[in-house]
């Protein structure tokens, strides 16, 4: 397919805007269809098709819906497919000619499971062979949709959203703030970094890993310490071992963070230049166009919002058995919630006078920051303790993506300072690992997901999409700059 081609077909668009929706479902649905997405450029196609809906005025919404549901056909007809082929994808034509993408696949299902289908939907070659594999080794009809809706979701925005915004900004000719792309650039270098090697030393952390045997070793000269080491490890209900150090170096090395930034946050002025020329830069940047996804990622951080994932989750580990997570998890929402509120009212720092009606709370720290820290790590930690101990970055490095919209939005509304985003999720850091340490007596028991685990799941979307619409007006009022 040349680019002339795909010219022609943009200019033709641009003069019947009215085909674009249909067009934007048509490509998502071949992106996803099986094997058709590896031939068709479709990531390339999607991004003509949203910079030219963004410079249409279509709205956001609208392409978004209509690449979701491109998608979830497309995948759907594929896992459809995989059902009818069950046994034969190596011989029928033309999956016959790509037996190692095949075999690629089948692995990857097998090592994931009901987690590929996801990971999959984000992930280049294998995206469009998961749902077929699925089909062919006979996933239920009813966790393969809850999988493919929830990818959706969350793949429409990435794959649409950028596209969207480049046409927007050059129909109404956007202008940055000073020097935003090398803020923007060195900022995500520095973030990934950072989290790469926060990861990493997690990881370092664990059994088996040079750091644990020496410590180990250590302990048994001391009588005592090395007592309450094998205590603990001996009373965990599933399997003797692990001691939950990486756990509690999480849970003390955030705490001690948090203090200590805290202290200088709110106790002296040595980061007020800096929040000022932050607040200022994302003044600069605020425009009508950014609004609606700053205001949509907002919202997804609200109380409610992680409230109503927090009761799902237990509702559903305790419907399963699992009542170890469950209570894990009443205790981690119930937490976050009354520290979130202690500090602010015991601290009391005013917010930026940037909106028209700002939350009458405190600033310091963010509640938003600490809740979908807690949510996002939280739930990283359980899907990763499922997974190899090889791949579990994968899953913390994915699931944790929904922070940064959040926590970028606070800043982008002026709702927050920039020391408030950093302590709250420091805070949600500090919640998780404690959460975590107490919780590694039980985590040998496989929390594996079943209809009830994705039932909860699609109620929880249901919740958040009927929540979003029925806040968003409020908060446009009360979010508008001043």
């Amino acid at each position: 397919m040349s680019g002339d081609w795909l010219q022609n077909l943009s200019a033709w668009l641009s003069l019947h805007p009215g085909w674009l929706a249909f067009a934007l479902f048509c490509t998502a649905f071949i992106e996803s269809l099986a094997l058709a997405g590896i031939v068709v450029p479709g990531v390339a196609i999607l991004f003509a098709f949203a910079a030219l809906a963004g410079k249409t005025g279509m709205p956001l919404a609208e392409a978004l819906i209509w690449a979701g549901l491109g998608a979830i056909a497309g995948d759907t007809l594929s896992f459809a497919l995989g059902r009818k082929l069950q046994g034969r994808l190596d011989s029928v034509w033309p999956l016959s000619r790509y037996p190692a993408l095949i075999a690629k696949g089948t692995s990857f299902f097998r090592q994931h499971g009901g987690k590929s289908v996801v990971i999959g939907r984000f992930v280049g070659p294998v995206r469009p062979i998961i749902p077929l594999i699925a089909g062919a080794l006979w996933m239920p009809w009813q966790r393969f949709l809850a999988f493919n809706i929830a990818s959706a979701v969350g793949w429409a925005p990435v794959y649409i959203l950028p596209g969207f915004l480049v046409g927007s900004a050059l129909a109404s000719e956007i202008q940055p703030p000073a020097h935003f792309y090398a803020v923007v650039g060195v900022s995500l270098v520095v973030m990934l970094a950072v989290y790469l090697i926060l990861i990493q030393f997690q990881l370092g952390l664990g059994e088996g890993s040079r750091f644990y045997t020496w410590l180990e070793r250590r302990m048994a000269s001391y009588d005592a310490t090395h007592r309450f080491w094998r205590l603990y490890t001996n009373h965990r209900p599933d399997r003797g071992g692990e001691f939950p150090l990486a756990s509690l170096m999480l849970a003390l090395g955030a705490s001690g963070l948090l203090l200590l930034w805290g202290q200088l946050a709110t106790q002296t002025d040595s980061l007020d230049t800096f929040n000022q020329l932050a607040f200022a830069w994302f003044e600069q940047l605020r425009q009508p166009l950014l609004d609606g996804p700053a205001i949509l990622a907002t919202l997804l951080g609200d109380p409610p919002v992680l409230l109503a994932a927090a009761i799902l989750a237990t509702l559903a580990l305790s419907f399963r058995g699992y009542y170890a997570a469950a209570i894990h998890i009443v205790i981690a929402a119930a937490l976050t919630f009354f520290l979130v509120w202690l500090l602010k009212f015991t601290l009391g720092i005013a917010r930026p006078d940037a909106v028209l009606s700002p939350p009458s709370s405190g600033a310091f720290p963010s509640g938003h920051s600490a809740g979908i820290t807690v949510f996002v790590t939280l739930a990283a930690s359980f899907v990763a303790g499922e997974s190899r101990s090889h791949s579990r970055w994968q899953s913390y490095v994915l699931l944790s993506l929904p922070l940064l919209p959040v926590a970028l939005s606070r800043l982008y509304l002026g709702l927050h300072w920039f020391t408030d985003v950093i302590g709250g999720i420091l805070l949600g850091l500090a919640i998780t690992g404690a959460i975590r340490a107490s919780y590694s007596r039980h985590d040998r028991i496989h929390l594996a997901p079943d209809v009830s685990m994705a039932v909860a799941g699609v109620l929880w979307l249901g919740f958040t999409i009927a929540y979003v619409a029925l806040a968003w007006p409020e908060a446009q009022a009360d979010f508008r700059p001043l």
